[in-house]
């Protein structure tokens, strides 16, 4: 943990994760977790520059989108950094063709890419369901067609709460393909650098200037201070009491949920 106050007066931007910190998954949609909408809000009318990091691969950006604007919430697609772009602007980059094992809401995102075509990568999101035996194994298959395998996650979560539940994230099924292939995945999404320094250039504000708010201690919160923000771990989403004594990660400040971040946050912040 940082000495001071991680409320201090510096901070000109915020990363928020999505999932757990706005709202709480559910089958029907989601709910919003109390006083996020209003915190939001409140941010933005303030001055503070906002950005949304999420880990969500289950969706495209604008459905995502869409979802939280109709509960309540206010933003906009360019507002979300998400890794399913990221994954795409990597592939453009090395040229390469994905073999998906993604949930097919996600599917749209890759649409610029023959998906028949044989592929020279495999890409894996937070499939859900579509996980089983036989994904898994014919993904296998593909990484050990390749010279060498290339395996891309999209995020390395443990697992995230849906439904009152926790339920398995992509990562155990990384590290399994990892494993079986003796490969290192490439990490798109958080805890990777590069995504949170790209939601930091496109506020235009310095790492020791900004908070990350999550509720991951170890992607949210432990990958955004590896990059020199402050982070921030909410007591809602996939929190655990554990959490306040994890052995690698100690977080800048715990909070009962973002309005509560909010309200210090705004309280001491210089006019």
């Amino acid at each position: 943990m940082a000495s001071g106050n991680w409320y201090d007066s510096a901070i000109e931007g915020v990363l928020l994760d999505i999932t757990g910190v706005l709202y709480n998954s559910t089958d029907e949609g989601g709910v919003p977790i109390p006083g996020s909408i209003e915190a939001v809000k409140r941010l933005k009318a303030s001055g503070v520059r906002v950005r949304f990091c999420t880990n969500e691969t289950q969706c495209t950006r604008q459905q995502l989108v869409d979802k939280l604007q109709r509960l309540g919430f206010e933003l906009s697609v360019p507002e979300v950094f998400a890794p399913a772009p990221a994954a795409c602007q990597l592939l453009k980059a090395r040229g390469l063709t994905p073999h998906l094992l993604v949930y097919p809401g996600v599917l749209p995102e890759f649409e610029a890419f023959d998906l028949g075509a044989k592929p020279t990568c495999v890409v894996v999101g937070d499939a859900a369901d579509i996980f089983n035996y036989e994904t898994m194994n014919n993904t296998f298959r593909k990484l050990l067609e390749m010279d060498p395998p290339v395996l891309i996650s999209m995020g390395v979560g443990k697992y995230y709460r849906h439904g009152g539940e926790l339920m398995l994230d992509v990562g155990p099924f990384t590290k399994a393909l990892e494993y079986a292939v003796r490969c290192e995945a490439i990490v798109v999404g958080k805890p990777d650098r590069n995504f949170f320094l790209g939601a930091l250039q496109d506020m235009g504000v310095q790492p020791q200037n900004a908070i990350m708010v999550g509720d991951d201690i170890v992607n949210d919160v432990g990958g955004a201070q590896k990059c020199g923000l402050k982070g921030l771990q909410v007591r809602t989403g996939k929190f655990r009491p554990s959490d306040e004594h994890h052995p690698e990660v100690r977080p800048d400040g715990f909070v009962e949920n973002l309005a509560h971040a909010v309200d210090l946050l705004l309280q001491h912040r210089k006019k």
